[in-house]
């Protein structure tokens, strides 16, 4: 594919889909949606002392939601909120045409074709604003 937004790379991560599913018994559940596009991503959490223990995406989304979504799904596990807000910042800061965010989620900077659509920046940020509301939602069985 010749579109810069959709790279060989992007759409082997949304192929291999690390992570995708559901968990059957998560401690959080949380769900990020773009009104814009419609793309939606359903993320379950299980924590330990505040950490990803255990992670699961399900994303109803396009490639670039997908693609990210999978990075997640490969690196996410061991990291704690504020972690996850901070890659979320560090993802946003690139898309504005900031440096890629540093190993492991280095993998974002095959986005970097995403930079100049603007409209789509929400479709790579989705899953990781789906981790920190579902960090956010109250603890049900932790």
């Amino acid at each position: 594919m010749s579109d810069p937004l959709y790279k060989t790379p992007l759409l082997r991560l949304a192929a291999n889909a690390v992570g995708a599913g559901r968990l059957s018994d998560p401690h959080r559940t949380g769900m990020a949606h773009n009104p814009t596009c419609g793309d939606k991503v359903t993320v379950d959490l299980v924590l330990e002392d505040g950490r990803i223990k255990g992670l699961a995406l399900e994303t109803k989304a396009c490639v670039l939601a997908q693609a990210s979504a999978s990075i997640l799904g490969a690196d996410a596990i061991g990291l704690n909120r504020s972690e996850i807000a901070a890659l979320h910042f560090s993802v946003g800061q690139m898309l504005a045409g900031g440096s890629t965010p540093s190993a492991p989620f280095d993998c974002y900077g095959h986005f970097d074709g995403a930079c100049a659509h603007s409209a789509r920046h929400r479709c790579v940020l989705l899953p990781i604003e789906a981790v920190l509301i579902a960090f956010d939602m109250e603890a049900e069985s932790i």
